[in-house]
């Protein structure tokens, strides 16, 4: 499978609303404040009020549900939505760094000059850092 490097983008998180012990497992809703991406043909900051509704699942795998609205440096928006997988460590979230891995998409408006994104199936590699959380974004060719 060819990549092509999309951008690196960094979330900064709110401190996270845990709801615990349901049939499914611990449901952990993570909004976003803020934050920044930045990639070879596009930049600009995350914009507050996205998030993930991350599920602990009773065997121990998270999987995640995010959704994000980027405005990139020349004002354009761009919806960024992504399922996952965080390969939890056996402490659980709270004891250390563990792997996350996406498959984004995008949808942008027919006039912006990223309209391109519309066409785009991304995967992304990822951790968790201090009050939020780290992306790399590649572009499946």
């Amino acid at each position: 499978m060819e990549t092509e490097l999309l951008f690196d983008i960094t979330a900064n998180l709110a401190p996270p609303l845990t709801i615990g012990g349901s049939p499914e497992g611990d449901r952990v809703i993570v909004y976003v404040t803020g934050g920044k991406f930045e990639g070879p043909r596009l930049k600009g900051e995350v914009l507050p009020g996205g998030g993930d509704w991350f599920l602990v699942r009773p065997d121990g795998v998270g999987t995640l549900d995010v959704r994000l609205v980027l405005k990139a440096s020349e004002g354009d928006l761009i919806y960024m939505v992504y399922r996952g997988i965080a390969k939890l460590p056996p402490g659980g979230m709270a004891s250390g760094p563990f792997p996350i891995r996406t498959a984004p998409t995008f949808f942008v408006s027919s006039s912006s000059k990223y309209k391109w994104l519309n066409a785009v199936q991304a995967i992304g590699e990822g951790e968790p850092v201090q009050g939020g959380v780290r992306y790399r974004i590649y572009e499946v060719k």
